[in-house]
């Protein structure tokens, strides 16, 4: 016999990005693992980019969500760190390293879905549009009592994404801070930096979401329709984080940023590449880097941090069934400003 977890969910069957449901079985409880009931995950750029092959050859079925909470309904003999029926959640990552500050960056990571696991009856792990996972206790992270699950869920990854650059950027009162892309993550840029007391520049391509930027603490929203709108910013900025997934003018956004200021890229684009105009790059003489999501440590960190100073996310509670056209609306830039699945409806 085995106690593989037999698991509901919505998965992708091939690079259409139309997602169907699925049931199937996840690993047995291992020694150091806790088993989750889910109850709400959400729905990331990501999700989209990985099961359309946008970053490489997928295998299938594969179910997305790397943004996930729930309930512990068991635990191995090793595990201390939890209890049944405590709160918890699920980021990026489901297994690795567990002595690293950064494991992120470690080989041997396993993400939270569509990475090789032989333990797996599938072989592949799989995510959080599922009703259970199973998961390494050191992967997950404990949810306060006063944060609700459905609010939790999107700081998994659009919350950790941000948070780990604007704090190792040491914001404090009084910076200017541009923030590129207000989406799910770019939101959450823009509530962190102002918590932290930064003078925010929101830099969009919607119009339509200008009024809601300015309520989540914006000084200012630019709304980027051409070049020109750049040259007013120019060479001010202490700091821009870049949440866009997609190709566009990273020198153009760059200019804004003061002479060895710093820009970080977070956004993941197709076969996670852009392309910089070196020339301009040199002409505003800005430090670039890319940061990948956070530590466990600082996970955790973040999820408290956000719960008690009140840094939550905008969301869209939706039904499983439409998944489908919530992907559509990420894609469109019609999300306001997190699609969070109800896993019960799954």
């Amino acid at each position: 016999m085995n106690n593989y977890v037999k698991t509901r969910a919505y998965a992708a069957f091939d690079e259409s990005g139309i997602l169907k449901p699925w049931t199937f079985e996840r690993r047995t409880v291992g020694d150091n693992d806790i088993l989750i009931e889910i109850k709400f995950a959400s729905i990331c750029h990501s999700d989209i980019h990985q099961e359309k092959g946008h970053w490489g050859k997928q295998q299938y079925p594969q179910v997305p969500g790397h943004e996930i909470v729930g309930v512990v309904t068991a635990i191995g003999k090793n595990v201390t760190k939890f209890k049944v029926s405590d709160r918890a959640g699920v980021g990026c990552m489901v297994d690795g390293c567990t002595t690293c500050e950064e494991e992120q960056y470690e080989d041997g990571t396993k993400f939270t879905y569509g990475y090789s696991d032989e333990r797996e009856p599938t072989k592949i792990t799989q995510g959080g549009y599922s009703t259970h996972i199973v998961v390494n206790n050191h992967f997950a992270v404990h949810i306060p009592d006063n944060l609700s699950f459905e609010k939790a869920a999107p700081l998994l990854c659009a919350g950790i994404t941000t948070y780990s650059p604007i704090m190792k950027a040491k914001i404090k009162k009084g910076d200017k801070v541009a923030v590129a892309g207000i989406g799910g993550l770019g939101h959450m840029a823009v509530k962190l930096a102002v918590s932290k007391g930064a003078e925010v520049y929101a830099f969009t391509t919607s119009a339509d979401k200008v009024e809601d930027i300015k309520a989540f603490g914006a000084k200012e929203v630019i709304v980027v329709d051409n070049k020109e709108k750049f040259l007013a910013y120019q060479g001010q900025m202490d700091y821009m984080i870049s949440t866009i997934p997609y190709q566009f003018d990273v020198a153009s956004y760059a200019s804004v940023v003061k002479p060895y200021g710093f820009f970080t890229q977070v956004g993941m684009p197709e076969n996670f590449q852009i392309t910089l105009n070196n020339l301009g790059l040199s002409v505003s003489r800005v430090n670039f880097n890319a940061s990948l999501i956070g530590g466990m440590k600082e996970t955790q960190e973040m999820i408290d941090y956000c719960a008690k100073n009140n840094v939550l996310p905008e969301i869209q509670i939706i039904k499983a069934d439409e998944i489908n056209q919530a992907w559509k609306n990420v894609e469109n830039k019609k999300a306001r400003y997190r699609y969070v699945i109800d896993v019960a409806t799954i």
